[in-house]
């Protein structure tokens, strides 16, 4: 069994290695390959950099991650890498992708634009199992709690039958004695998400790999005011100490309503 780990985030983060020995340690082989740059507020979009037709990809470095373990570097948003992944680009197809750990939570309906949630769904769609997984905070301190929810999470997730749904995973940055459990939540209205903003004369976010231009660039956070007005949304919940569980359906066509034919 193979689990592809990636995030958007990028390839330096603390939380890709996270989820590397959380899939480890569940029996799986694993393959890290995440976006060379950060690519935050990617959503789902299949944007690379190619040379003679091949996504740019190079190999890196990670602490933190088991040994043996493949570390790759994409020029590519996440969902491109899943999407690769699905089609052989980094081995054989995996049967699992794990996306983040994410620094800073995806919570409510803005998860929509998340890059971390973006890259599982694009899994789900594709008939792989998957999960996303944030820690609350912009500069995590408790990464290991992170590691413990994600564990427990996978360990029931790869067991049941899912059918077309994503498992979304939030974990407050508190010390794992501190943390009230994990419950399941619905989405908050609006919820939490990042986007990287670049400089107008930035050729691309996920180009040649020109730092220089990539160190101009800002990571805003977009946050509603849920946590305080929906108690008992994954926001609330969030806030309130609790890790958070979400099962997404997506894509998903309703044909409750009936549209007249033309």
């Amino acid at each position: 069994m193979l689990a592809l780990v990636t995030n958007d985030d990028g390839i330096g983060s603390p939380g890709l290695g996270v989820l590397a020995r959380v899939a480890h340690a569940a029996g799986y082989d694993v393959v890290v390959a995440a976006p060379a740059e950060e690519s935050s507020g990617a959503s789902a979009a299949l944007h690379g950099a190619e040379v003679d037709g091949r996504l740019v990809v190079e190999p890196r470095d990670l602490p933190g991650v088991p040994d043996g373990v493949r570390v790759l570097a994409v020029a590519a948003d996440p969902a491109l890498i899943a999407f690769s992944a699905a089609y052989g680009a980094f081995g054989d197809r995996p049967d699992v992708v794990l996306s983040g750990v994410n620094r800073g939570p995806n919570v409510g309906n803005a998860i929509l634009h998340s890059g971390t949630v973006g890259a599982a769904l694009s899994a789900t769609a594709l008939g792989i199992r998957s999960v996303a997984v944030s820690l609350d905070a912009a500069e995590p301190r408790h990464w290991e709690t992170a590691e413990l929810v994600a564990a427990h999470a996978l360990a029931w997730f790869q067991g049941v039958d899912a059918g077309q749904r994503t498992l979304n995973i939030n974990v407050p940055d508190v010390p794992a004695g501190e943390l009230r459990g994990l419950r399941q939540a619905p989405l908050a209205s609006f919820g939490a998400v990042h986007a990287r903003i670049a400089p107008a004369d930035e050729g691309s976010s996920t180009g040649s790999g020109d730092h220089d231009r990539d160190d101009q660039s800002v990571v805003l956070r977009y946050e509603g005011t849920e946590r305080q007005t929906e108690p008992e949304s994954d926001a609330g919940l969030l806030q309130a100490g609790w890790a958070t569980a979400t099962l997404l359906l997506a894509p998903y066509a309703d044909t409750s309503l009936e549209v007249p034919p033309l």
